[in-house]
């Protein structure tokens, strides 16, 4: 018998709900606010949540939040029932993650056939990560960094993003893991002026959107395509069991992952203590490096993104980057910048 979570405010409306379930053959757990449906979905575990939006204590966005941050719950399926019909009103559900939205009033047939479909889908969609496991990692040899990227590459959703488009922004689900086959992405956050604050710059070949394995944590940045991007993607659940299946390659990722905090404190030390001359040219090497950029290739990026990831206004970079060029160090042709002598910039002070 399947088991429903109802959360609705209405003492009626709950009410009868609740009888209609009953009768329709599910086992049903019914709650008046957002707190105590939080409660009840991690202790009870229910194949399917209805919730209300408008509730006191916590609305139904914020239960959804709440319930798919938590690896325990983030699965379950989530169906809103509310009487706020407003297109903007359901986007928001459905952009939180929700799997189907419900208006007010509704036949009870639309209801009955609403939680089937979910309750389908979600059957469907274990059955296929069963066989996924079965199939996937335990036939394909990955023992290596390499041999997971190959497998990104063989098995994972191909992705394209045009130059200086959105891949995710901050607060988006992280339900994958990138592997970057082609081109580069830089990763940004705002400021309280809006202001672009970029953190890190990836390359091909690196890993992207790695916030947490163990829960569905939401992006903390934006990540925006520097040129023409191609992308392979693996949710975080096939990544955990190939982990879970092979130590080395679970170190080898984790080696990744601190070689990774290592640099973006190598460029928080350098934005916090180095000469604008110094961070102007750290910063040069580092697009250069992400971007495949070889001597004397012209490497075309805005102005404003050099400046946001050194960390001083674009004015002050233009000017560092007119003494550069009259030092014989870069050259600039319609407005693409050409790094001249790698080794000078690598070590000015």
């Amino acid at each position: 018998m399947k088991k429903i979570l109802l959360v609705e405010d209405d003492i009626s409306l709950r009410e009868n709900m609740e009888e209609l379930l009953d009768l329709s053959g599910f086992s049903v757990c019914a709650v008046a606010n957002g707190r105590a449906a939080i409660a009840m979905a991690k202790k009870e575990m229910p194949d399917l949540i209805l919730c209300d939006i408008m509730m006191p204590e916590m609305d139904g966005y914020a239960v959804l939040e709440h319930l798919s941050a938590s690896p325990k719950t983030c699965k379950i399926p989530f169906v809103f029932v509310s009487a706020k019909t407003e297109r903007h009103d359901v986007r928001k559900g459905m952009d939180l993650g929700a799997d189907d939205y419900l208006t007010k009033p509704f036949e009870e047939e639309e209801l009955l056939n609403t939680i089937h479909s979910r309750l389908n889908k979600a059957e469907a969609l274990n059955n296929a990560f069963s066989d996924w496991r079965t199939t996937n990692v335990k036939n394909y040899e990955i023992r290596t960094l390499h041999q997971l990227k190959n497998f990104f590459d063989d098995h994972g959703e191909l992705l394209s993003f045009k130059k200086e488009e959105s891949i995710y922004k901050e607060g988006d689900h992280s339900n994958k893991i990138y592997l970057i086959l082609k081109g580069s992405v830089k990763c940004y956050k705002l400021d309280e002026q809006g202001k672009e604050l970029i953190t890190s710059v990836y390359a091909t070949d690196e890993f992207l959107g790695f916030t947490s394995l163990m829960d569905y944590v939401p992006y903390q940045e934006f990540a925006v395509a520097l040129e023409d991007v191609e992308l392979a993607g693996i949710s975080k659940p096939q990544l955990k069991t190939i982990l879970e299946e092979n130590q080395h390659v679970s170190l080898e990722v984790l080696e990744v992952m601190v070689e990774s905090i290592a640099e973006i404190k190598k460029q928080l030390l350098q934005m916090a203590y180095s000469s604008v001359r110094k961070r102007t040219a750290y910063t040069l090497l580092q697009f250069a490096r992400a971007m495949g950029n070889k001597m004397g290739k012209p490497l075309k990026i805005a102005r404003s993104d050099l400046a946001g990831a050194a960390g001083v206004a674009t004015e002050s970079l233009i000017r560092t980057l007119s003494d550069f060029k009259q030092e014989g160090l870069i050259a600039v042709e319609n407005r693409n910048i050409i790094i001249l002598d790698p080794e000078t910039l690598q070590h000015i002070g």
